[in-house]
């Protein structure tokens, strides 16, 4: 059997995610769930990273010891995760024992190889970002990333080699196109930051203890890029003088699914670690683009946060998803407001596939007293919605392979729409109005209802509990992905699916809150 191994970007543990953060787990969690369904041995990766000079800041102005906080913290995300139904096999915590136990002995591996050396840090530094910036990468003065002020700031820190593997990497990533995706974030990690030339990259810190100490000098606490990086080999068997079983059956990593604003740490720090390791490196990094709100980045400051845990209580898991996975481009930012949300859970899922389940199921109740066997009295109609959604499974396929989650969708939705429309076309109602036109009435109701029940077979990585209460409501067990001839349906009680939203009533109910 195939392995997958896939993992999210360990959430920062300073405050409870937002729905951009948010997105990123649901979107592996489909890809994940899609793998299995292929048959591969799927690891799901995904945690907290918990150390840094934020947390220890933020554990003070509530009175909590940093590891309380952190406690407190990766709880609530992990709240959120189970919330969204995803199907991860570990949750990560950089706070565990093992790992940063591991994290020890990388740091002194690569010091002790020459990698990391001590040196001396100047700039002008965010304490927010926990990032240093030279003039000229400010931008009004202030941090580039998120607009506050900046200081100067000297203290004494290691510095890793990142210019020593330079060239390497250069080589690596014209030679394996896929590695970077999309493309457009390739040609920017090598065109704005590689060819230029490497600095090298600081990874101790002295100004916080809230961290992983230095092995041979606890004045320093060992860095964000190889504490948190690391997480990715480390909770999998990997440590710097054995590889257990379980590192050589994952490792390399299939896909690191990240948002496209920490692209440079995983596709040129954390390459960079690995070779100085004597690692491959991951397959593939993909990063993914923004959910704005309003076509605004969400910030706190901004006051325009919307959180999954209120979403799915006002509209439940699935539409949460399918918006989701449906909304956001492969490469482009995507945007979330309530009414968008309600308007695509309005035509998509109430009208479109809620509406055809309840009246194909509502028919085969009523004609057939809800069981329905294939008569074969077949027309030349049936043809093109046998044909297409004989060939679903490939097109899903296909745009899942290039991860565009939303595309894939996009194919059921086809084949629901065009099911649809055969309603239309074939007019059930009037053939039950004829006592000859019964057994072609019969096979109408079967092509509809197997039509149906593969999509609701392709549905379930994205939308898990409707593909699954679709197959409740047919009757069924059947996760063939094929047209059968054969099936015998006897259809439960149909129930709504999504119930249509009154937006304006309910727009003013949410103002209200």
């Amino acid at each position: 059997m195939a392995k997958y191994y896939i993992s999210t970007a360990i959430a920062y543990a300073s405050g409870k995610p937002h729905i951009g953060n948010t997105y990123e787990i649901v979107l592996a969690d489909c890809i994940a769930r899609y793998k299995r369904s292929k048959g591969y041995d799927v690891y799901f990766q995904t945690g907290t990273d918990e150390h840094g000079e934020k947390v220890e800041l933020k554990a003070k102005e509530v009175g909590l010891t940093p590891q309380e906080f952190v406690d407190e913290k990766s709880a609530e995300i992990k709240r959120i995760w189970d919330i969204m139904n995803t199907s991860y096999d570990k949750f990560v915590r950089t706070t565990d024992e093992h790992h940063k136990q591991v994290v020890s002995h990388i740091f002194e591996k690569l010091y002790n190889q020459g990698d990391i050396y001590l040196g001396k840090y100047e700039g002008l530094y965010c304490t927010p970002c926990e990032s240093f910036w030279t003039e000229s990468q400010l931008v009004d003065g202030k941090c580039p990333d998120c607009g506050r002020e900046v200081k100067p700031k000297s203290e004494e820190a290691y510095f890793f080699k990142l210019s020593k593997y330079q060239d390497r990497l250069i080589e690596y990533i014209n030679n394996h196109p896929e590695f970077i995706q999309p493309v457009s974030r390739k040609n920017e990690m090598l065109h704005n930051f590689l060819e230029p030339g490497l600095q090298d990259l600081c990874v101790s810190r002295t100004a916080f203890d809230w961290g992983i100490k230095v092995p041979f000098n606890d004045a320093h606490v060992i860095y964000v890029w190889i504490d948190a990086l690391s997480n990715y080999i480390t909770n999998i068997g990997y440590d710097v003088d054995k590889q257990s079983d379980e590192f050589k059956k994952w490792w390399p990593a299939d896909l690191h699914l990240i948002g496209k604003d920490i692209v440079r740490f995983h596709t040129i720090y954390w390459p960079i670690i690995l070779m100085a390791l004597d690692l491959p490196l991951p397959k593939q990094v993909f990063g993914h683009p923004w959910l704005l709100m309003g076509m605004d980045k969400m910030s706190k400051s901004k006051g325009n946060i919307l959180y999954a845990d209120d979403l799915v209580e006002h509209f439940g898991v699935d539409a949460i998803r399918y918006y989701f996975l449906h909304e956001i481009p492969f490469s482009n930012d995507g945007n979330a407001t309530y009414e968008l949300i309600m308007e695509r859970i309005n035509t998509d899922l109430a009208n479109v596939l809620g509406n055809l389940v309840n009246r194909t199921i509502s028919m085969a109740r009523k004609y057939f007293d809800g069981k329905v066997s294939n008569s074969k009295v077949n027309e030349q109609l049936d043809e093109e919605l046998i044909s297409l959604t004989n060939d679903l499974d490939n097109q899903v396929l296909e745009k899942m392979d290039l991860l565009e989650i939303g595309n894939a969708l996009d194919k059921i939705f086809d084949v629901l729409r065009r099911c649809n429309k055969y309603i239309d076309e074939t007019m059930p109602w009037s053939l039950a109005k004829e006592e000859d036109k019964k057994a072609r009435l019969e096979t109408v109701l079967y092509n509809l209802l197997e039509a149906i029940r593969i999509c609701a077979v392709e549905l379930i990585p994205f939308l898990p509990e409707t593909g699954e209460e679709i197959l409740r409501q047919l009757g069924t067990t059947e996760k063939n992905v094929k047209f059968l001839d054969n099936e015998e349906f006897k259809v439960n009680e149909p129930v709504v699916l999504f119930q249509r939203i009154d937006i304006p009533k309910k727009l003013a109910e949410l103002a209200g809150e």
